[in-house]
């Protein structure tokens, strides 16, 4: 993907980023319904890896994208299953030399946007989730905290980046786990890199957004906080959003999904996330195109929270539903998986990245 710098955000969206700070680790707390309307019936439900457990990180947006290159290639008949922890310790490693040279050394956001675990992959590779699964739920608050510490002492006592390095490793293996070098597997030994483009290769996923405020079919950094290497998305209609995720649900493609979670509507607990998007009696197309506008504008659409597509669904009123795989773990009403509302999906996506 083309690259820019990320440009500065205004003072509104910086606030609303603070308040949505932990609002892809924070389930909310509901009383799981027994009401027989909210039973589902899966007409599409693709293969998945076990539903992990984020715990207390800020990585929603890597879990997500790696679930999703997963579950495409159980369908092919690959069993594949790939480690966050690994990709989470690339980004570390990538941010130390800044964090050095970073005179208030304050601790760098872990936030981001799937497509930056694409980046990270093509640039990095990945590790099987059995070869480098680290220690189990790492709280990256306190990671960060603690290389901001470190970086700051590393600088008072000009002990020089390369010794900063050496530290910042040392810490990421007491934290995370010593990392392996070499991946084996079926009698062959990959590199990290090697082994990560067998399993995605560059340009084979596309992202896609929607909003009004950039001309259809032109690429744009879509600009939101979360949006850190200032990646871009094909800018389609709405309409073409939804069409593009169905079809390539019903041809056996995994979708990862990234939107807004602060709606009422959405519960973990109950493992629905529903609204109710009332449209004009005409018909209008353009309506729920120009309510996506305002609420993004006005900062009551963000981006809160990604979730791998794997499956369709519908409801006894025959209502369209998306089943996602989350990462708070199972314990929810459907083993950690959740049913989107196709209202809920068309108002509350801010982008989608699809097989291409």
């Amino acid at each position: 993907m083309n690259k820019q710098r990320f440009s500065p955000v205004t003072f509104a969206t910086i606030l609303a980023a603070l308040l949505l700070l932990q609002a892809c680790t924070r389930p909310q707390k509901h009383v799981p319904s027994t009401d027989e309307k909210t039973a589902f019936v899966d007409e599409v439900r693709l293969p998945a890896t076990p539903v992990k457990q984020q715990g207390k990180s800020e990585l929603c947006w890597i879990y997500a994208m790696l679930a999703t290159i997963e579950t495409e290639h159980l369908v092919r008949g690959d069993s594949v299953n790939l480690s966050p922890t690994y990709l989470l310790r690339c980004l570390l490693d990538e941010q130390a030399p800044q964090l050095y040279f970073d005179r208030n050394h304050s601790p760098r956001s872990l936030r981001g946007m799937s497509t930056m675990t694409l980046d990270l992959l093509s640039r990095h590779g990945v590790h099987p989730y059995d070869y480098y699964h680290g220690h189990e739920h790492p709280n990256t608050h306190v990671l960060a905290r603690r290389l901001a510490q470190l970086a700051r002492a590393s600088a008072a006592q000009r002990t020089g980046l390369k010794a900063y390095q050496d530290k910042v490793g040392q810490l990421l293996d007491d934290e995370l786990g010593f990392m392996p070098r070499y991946v084996h597997m079926l009698g062959a030994e990959y590199t990290s890199l090697e082994f990560g483009h067998s399993v995605c290769m560059d340009d084979e996923y596309e992202a896609l957004t929607s909003f009004t405020h950039h001309p259809w079919g032109e690429r744009f950094a879509l600009e939101v906080p979360d949006n850190q290497w200032g990646d871009e998305f094909l800018n389609v209609p709405v309409d073409t959003l939804m069409a593009r995720i169905d079809r390539s649900l019903q041809q056996g493609h995994p979708v990862c999904w990234e939107g807004d979670i602060s709606e009422t509507g959405f519960s973990f607990a109950e493992g629905v996330a529903d609204l109710a998007l009332e449209v004009p009696n005409d018909g209008s197309k353009q309506h729920v195109q120009l309510l996506r506008q305002q609420q993004f504008e006005r900062l009551q659409t963000t981006d809160d929270h990604c979730m791998a597509l794997v499956g369709l669904a519908h409801d006894r009123q025959g209502r369209r539903f998306y089943l996602a795989k989350n990462s708070w773990g199972r314990h929810n009403r459907y083993g950690g998986y959740m049913y989107l509302s196709a209202d809920y999906v068309r108002l509350k996506t801010l982008c989608i990245v699809v097989k291409r």
